[in-house]
């Protein structure tokens, strides 16, 4: 996993990486020498770019899938209340291996933490023994997800 920049607030990036990362963005398998011509660089200067944005941080590129098209019984989103510092629960999450998209948040809920579950009965073992039994952890409220609707991450460079 990427870790983020504290703030949030993104990168330094030129006009060139923005355009790399919108056509990944777009298609992901795009090849270096596509790239580049759509760019105006090098195949070698394109691979480069690649390189130092996902060793930055910037950006992953990987294959996504529908959890439940791959076999898996259940997907869901656990809402965490947490007494006390936030930060350390959600580093504490982070740690757990089946959880794969943890945030801090505002409103009902402190945390927000995404898993991937193979049946009912590892979603109540992750929920039950991992995450409520961490300290500070108040209360949890988990929603499952009946189907995948919509699922993007093309939402351009600033």
């Amino acid at each position: 996993m990427t870790e983020r920049r504290p703030e949030g607030r993104g990168a330094n990036l030129d006009d060139t990486a923005k355009q790399i990362i919108e056509l990944l963005q777009d298609d992901g398998r795009l090849s270096y020498s596509a790239i580049a011509k759509k760019v105006g660089l090098s195949e070698a200067a394109v691979r480069h770019r690649v390189q130092k944005l996902i060793e930055g941080g910037v950006m992953q590129v990987v294959a996504v899938t529908d959890p439940m098209q791959m076999g898996f019984a259940r997907q869901a989103m656990i809402g965490v209340k947490v007494n006390g510092n936030v930060r350390q629960v959600a580093e504490k999450l982070s740690e757990i291996d089946k959880l794969d998209y943890i945030v801090i948040t505002t409103g009902r809920f402190d945390i927000l933490a995404e898993l991937v579950a193979e049946s009912d009965d590892e979603l109540l073992e992750i929920v039950s023994e991992q995450i409520s039994a961490l300290d500070r952890v108040v209360t949890t409220e988990t929603f499952v997800y009946l189907r995948l609707e919509k699922q993007t991450y093309a939402w351009g460079v600033r």
